[in-house]
């Protein structure tokens, strides 16, 4: 900036040299914002040069219009050897002219001020927020799990507060490794806050970096930093939720205040080898649970009274090896009967058990003690589709979807729940989104592949089926499946499915509801009865597909096929 020292003029080009009003040389002019709140000084030549400009709450000036310019012109007192200078027509044109344009300057600074800050000045809380992936910044992909995890952790602590929308982890981690600003963010998911983080480890030494942004200005509301040990991650992420809540205005009670607070263990390296398991059960493909399970195993050992650490031991491939499962699941409730997660799980297995009272009740109990816990919605969901209670299923898929709309299993059960109720063009309309959405999730193809079986498309049912061994790792499968039908038809592209079942290990191995779908399909119908049977046995999810699936026709009149719908009525 430079002014004209005759006239007062102040110019922005800095690659002018002399006034364009009087001609006189420019100078540099050192004129700054003041300190005082809403008064802004030009010049430096003492105060008789000064022109002042507040903010005021009403306008006094007639020449300028209010909705585009809410300050007032205040002209200064004149002072001795002043006055005479003032007088002169053309400099006191250009001052008014200057002040007018200082106004607006003003008012646009104020604007702006006023924008940044209208969330907390306002005393105001922020009723949303989308706590974004923290950035692993220490240049080792083996840390993501730390930022993942911390992340995670927040936004957990932060969505059981009932006055707090917090957006869930599917839906922020879409965002991981993006550039997209927070404005754009904050219109896409319609948040008004976005909080950022960036996280450090050298060695021992850890480093939060934390920005609250205000999404509409991009603005900087909060930003603060914590340099911690390693050792200190447990009660780190306590202090950084009780933080974000005072940023944030969120009004905590004293139950609130205590879910803020609570920490599942004290053991910094069993809450690490925790946070390692949950980055890999989130992956969700291929090997991701198996190297799961072992981390959350090291985790309860490292800390037997981790009671997370066995709920995550129960959900992981949770229909194998139930007993083992449930076990998992008494202990964690041994060790804390308000862990919503744990009540959850254990409604899930009482599903398995087709006990519809017990998993009612679970389940029921998980929702009150955190009703923002979207699983157990999705949960609560598949129980009442399995009892034929579609409209009251969909209800309950729906608020878990409004929880976590772009989940992975939530909008599965949702395509599968739009099959079962007989609208089955609309059910591969979602999971065809779903595939687009999340390409490696191995069961949309395996669905996809049912689905095309039912409806007599058999070339993309072997598609799909051969889509879905090859995310599984399994190449060799999908290649044979594919040759089969070419070379021997549909029929012996079945025949080939029931060989490579055989060869398959548990964890990878169709449902024997599904088995049997295809064995009665082949005319192979006291083998698939023997599949049925072991799938009741088993506690198979799927087995109530008997009720509308069309490959099951043939065994409708069979008294042991009707035994076995029957575990699917209602309780009375």
């Amino acid at each position: 900036m430079k002014r004209c020292p005759q006239c007062n003029r102040v110019e922005s080009d800095d690659v002018l040299a002399f006034c364009r009003v009087d001609g006189t040389a420019l100078m540099a002019d050192s004129g700054s914002i003041s300190g005082d709140a809403g008064t802004m000084k030009l010049g430096s030549r003492g105060v008789s040069s000064e022109i002042e400009t507040s903010v005021l709450p009403h306008l006094t000036a007639a020449e300028i219009n209010g909705p585009t310019a809410p300050t007032t012109v205040l002209q200064p007192t004149p002072t001795p050897g002043t006055t005479g200078d003032l007088a002169k027509p053309k400099r006191r044109k250009t001052l008014i002219a200057v002040a007018i344009i200082l106004t607006a300057v003003v008012a646009a600074v104020t604007a702006i001020v006023v924008d940044s800050y209208h969330l907390t000045s306002s005393g105001k809380s922020i009723q949303s927020i989308a706590v974004m992936p923290f950035v692993n910044g220490s240049g080792n992909s083996d840390l993501d799990y730390l930022s993942d995890g911390m992340t995670e952790t927040l936004i957990k602590s932060l969505s059981q507060l009932p006055n707090l929308n917090v957006k869930a982890r599917s839906t922020v981690f879409r965002y991981k490794g993006k550039d997209t600003d927070a404005k754009t963010i904050g219109k896409e998911l319609g948040v008004p806050a976005i909080l950022n983080g960036r996280m450090t480890q050298r060695g021992e030494q850890l480093t939060l970096n934390l920005e609250l942004i205000d999404a509409q200005t991009e603005n900087v509301i909060w930003t603060d930093q914590y340099d911690r040990k390693l050792s200190d991650l447990v009660s780190l992420q306590s202090e950084i939720a009780r933080d974000v809540c005072s940023k944030l205005k969120t009004k905590l009670s004293g139950a609130d205040e205590r879910h803020i607070a609570k920490t599942y263990t004290t053991d910094a390296e069993a809450y690490r080898l925790y946070l390692q398991g949950r980055f890999y059960w989130n992956k969700r493909a291929g090997k991701g649970f198996e190297r799961a399970e072992n981390y959350f195993q090291q985790a309860v050992q490292k800390d037997p009274n981790f009671a997370l650490g066995y709920v995550g031991l129960a959900d992981t491939n949770e229909d194998e090896d139930r007993p083992q499962k449930k076990q998992y699941i008494r202990r964690a409730l041994e060790l804390d009967d308000q862990l919503a997660e744990a009540h959850a799980s254990q409604g899930y297995q009482y599903m398995l058990d087709y006990n519809w009272v017990e998993s009612e009740r679970e389940l029921k109990r998980a929702i009150e003690l955190n009703p923002n816990y979207a699983q157990a919605h999705q949960w609560e969901g598949a129980r009442l589709m399995m009892l034929g209670k579609y409209e009251e299923s969909l209800a309950s898929i729906k608020r878990a979807l409004a929880l976590d709309p772009t989940s992975t299993g939530i909008n599965f059960y949702h395509g599968i729940l739009l099959l079962v109720s007989g609208k089955t063009d609309e059910s591969v309309q979602q999971l065809k989104q779903l595939a687009e959405m999340e390409p490696t999730f191995t069961w949309t193809h395996m669905w996809l592949s049912r689905i095309y079986r039912q409806t007599g498309n058999h070339a993309a049912s072997v598609d799909e089926r051969a889509k879905a061994f090859e995310l599984d790792g399994n190449s060799e499968s999908a290649r044979l499946l594919r040759e089969s039908f070419a070379s021997r038809g549909w029929s012996g592209y079945l025949q080939e499915f029931i060989r490579l079942r055989a060869g398959q290990s548990e964890m990878h191995r169709a449902s024997s509801t599904g088995e049997a779908s295809i064995l009665t399909e082949l005319g192979q119908k006291e083998k698939a009865i023997e599949a049925l049977s072991t799938a009741a046995e088993r506690g198979d999810f799927w087995l109530f597909t008997i009720k509308t699936d069309p490959s099951f026709d043939s065994l409708r009149s069979d008294p042991r096929f009707q035994a076995l719908i029957k575990k699917f009525d209602p309780p009375r």
